[in-house]
């Protein structure tokens, strides 16, 4: 099943999902419903990695294509999103390729749910630094989540948090880049004997 082309539905309307109360609460927007480029470009590098038995984790999953590549790749997959909605249409479209996932609503603020079943091989994230509060919940919770020479792929077209957060992380993880369009996709490693920066 490498490289196999995905099918997924999407909202035809993602303003129309928007939730007042949550934006005045939180200021939630359904970015999630939206298929980003981001996820696009991190879908194909996992789509032709072999992931046999390989623990995986997506942060912020939205659409969840990542997540679909990494399953039908072999690996076991547990994707997570802050919205019911984007949860709910990610179970549907795994059905609909065949594909065999986990899916879990989580918090960053809030992340005990995936730092118990942590260490994972691979934690994935698209497009996760849209707004700089992400940054800091970002930072304290992936050195969390990864074992020496854990990998984190993070696909990013560029945003200004970016650099912050790559920065927070220390000399503690080797880096490549790969392009991809618009996109970079960080492949992080984190180096035996490594830590995050304080």
């Amino acid at each position: 099943m490498r490289g196999a082309a995905l099918s997924v539905l999407r909202p035809r309307d993602a303003d129309a999902l928007l939730d007042e109360h949550a934006f005045e609460h939180e200021e939630y927007l359904p970015y999630w419903a939206e298929l980003w480029p981001s996820g696009v470009a991190l879908a194909r590098r996992v789509a032709v990695r072999a992931l046999r038995g390989a623990r995986v984790l997506e942060l912020g999953c939205g659409l969840g294509l990542p997540s679909l590549a990494a399953a039908l790749a072999g690996g076991r997959v547990l994707a997570t999103d802050w919205s019911p909605g984007a949860i709910a249409l990610l179970e549907d479209n795994a059905a609909r390729n065949g594909a065999r996932l986990e899916t879990a609503r989580v918090d960053w603020s809030r992340p005990d749910a995936i730092v118990e079943r942590a260490p994972w091989d691979l934690v994935l994230a698209a497009d996760v630094l849209y707004e700089r509060r992400n940054v800091a919940p970002l930072l304290e919770l992936v050195p969390r989540l990864l074992p020496e020479r854990g990998e984190l792929w993070l696909a990013d077209p560029g945003r200004a948090p970016l650099e912050e957060f790559l920065a927070g992380l220390g000399d503690a993880w080797e880096r490549r880049q790969e392009a991809d369009g618009r996109v970079t996709v960080h492949r992080l490693v984190r180096a035996a004997g490594g830590s995050a920066a304080q």
